[in-house]
């Protein structure tokens, strides 16, 4: 699977891109990067990637151009319908468990990763497929927020993590889309006086189970009310 992150920040992604899942997918052949830098698609002296905002106000605006042009250089004509091109955005849908799984069914996913006070409309309405926001809050860049979607999205991917039993256990998974998992345990059995719940030494795996999905809902009903809310 092939990602390419379109920034003015490359140094950025190197160092994540090779840790944790992100490199396990790299290293594992199961996902590419291709960092792109926007500068590159400029055609001024001083590699110009952004300007004032028409009608006033503070900020610079990222221009379309560059943005535009390197999204044709990762994605042919043919591939419009086939390959997302993704902004990070707080006017992006809240990235879901059900859009990682979706994604990962892709063969390409290029993501344009806005800085300043944002990108000329002009952009998404040419070259954006959809909008993606990781939370309701500002960062300073889309680069994170792209990297997050980048990590949700290879952990579906076959191979990646060490066993895909973690991945099907995992809050927001199929079963459980509206639901956090259960609280988990491991050694010492006790800790300053604090000992772990005598099922999960019983051996006895249906008795786990089922306290495993108990403890799941009272977690989601404490920490996440909202999910239960969501779910009816």
């Amino acid at each position: 699977m092939e990602f390419h992150f379109l920034t003015i920040f490359p140094e950025l992604f190197p160092g994540v891109l090779e840790t944790g899942v992100l490199g396990v997918a790299g290293r594992k052949d199961a996902a590419s990067y291709n960092v792109i830098n926007l500068r590159d698609f400029t055609s001024d002296p001083h590699r110009t990637v952004d300007d004032y905002p028409y009608g006033g106000g503070p900020g610079m605006v990222m221009m379309a151009p560059p943005v535009v042009e390197a999204v044709e250089s990762v994605r042919s004509e043919n591939e419009k319908d086939e390959v997302p091109v993704i902004m990070l955005s707080p006017a992006g849908k809240i990235l879901r468990q059900s859009d990682a799984r979706r994604l990962a069914e892709m063969k390409k996913i290029v993501f344009v990763c806005g800085r300043y006070k944002g990108v000329d409309e002009r952009v998404e309405r040419m070259v954006v497929t959809e909008m993606i926001s990781v939370g309701d809050y500002i960062v300073s860049g889309g680069e994170l927020p792209a990297l997050i979607v980048a990590d949700a999205v290879v952990r579906h991917l076959p191979g990646v993590l060490g066993d895909d039993r973690s991945r099907e256990t995992d809050s927001f998974d199929i079963e459980r889309e509206f639901s956090l998992d259960a609280a988990y345990y491991t050694r010492p059995p006790e800790y300053r006086g604090v000992g772990i719940p005598e099922v999960l030494i019983s051996g006895n795996h249906a008795k786990i189970d089922e306290w495993r999905r108990e403890s799941g809902m009272e977690r989601t009903a404490r920490f996440r009310p909202d999910l239960m809310e969501r779910s009816n």
